[in-house]
């Protein structure tokens, strides 16, 4: 159900840069009693070099399945690389509406507009995924870029979970240290 959500952390990179191999993890706070794990970048697959981060947290109802699901990914820009942020984010929503409609369902994003991400100016957009007229998931995705690097913090649910969950949603984008 959230196939569509972990590919596109691989977008940015192929629209972005390259990455430094010393690149340092951004601090945040995970909610609590969700799974946080680091997730390795598969190079020739996505496109990326060595030493993309993406941390991943899952939340889990009481049978185990993933409600759910956050990740954070950051990759360092190459110093004479000028990303259009909105370009980036409007491919990335284009992505998941693509691919969605190829897994038999419809979704209707909002206009990208202007956010916050760990206290850095930022640009967001949110879609609603519905099928047969039910809406059963949301996404949204964040980006942002700060001393050479490019975020994207990328959190999709089941359509009452993803309401239910934004305090916690808010909580890891205001600990974020970018």
């Amino acid at each position: 159900m959230f196939r569509p959500f972990f590919s596109l952390s691989f977008l940015l990179f192929a629209i972005v840069a390259s990455v430094d191999a010393g690149a340092v993890e951004p601090q945040m706070t995970w909610p609590q009693g969700w799974v946080v794990e680091s997730l390795p970048i598969d190079a020739p697959a996505s496109g990326a070099t060595p030493g993309t981060l993406r941390q991943r947290a899952t939340k889990s109802d009481s049978a185990g399945n993933a409600v759910m699901v956050m990740e954070l990914t950051t990759t360092t820009v190459e110093p004479d690389h000028q990303v259009n942020l909105q370009g980036v984010l409007l491919e990335m929503r284009k992505s998941i509406q693509k691919d969605f409609f190829k897994g038999g369902y419809q979704s209707v994003c909002t206009k990208i507009h202007a956010s916050m991400l760990g206290g850095v100016t930022a640009l967001e957009t949110t879609c609603t995924i519905t099928q047969n007229g039910r809406h059963v998931l949301s996404q949204a995705l964040v980006a942002a870029l700060n001393e050479g690097k490019a975020y994207v913090l990328s959190y999709a649910g089941q359509a009452q979970v993803f309401v239910e969950s934004q305090d916690e949603i808010q909580s890891v984008r205001n600990s974020l240290k970018l």
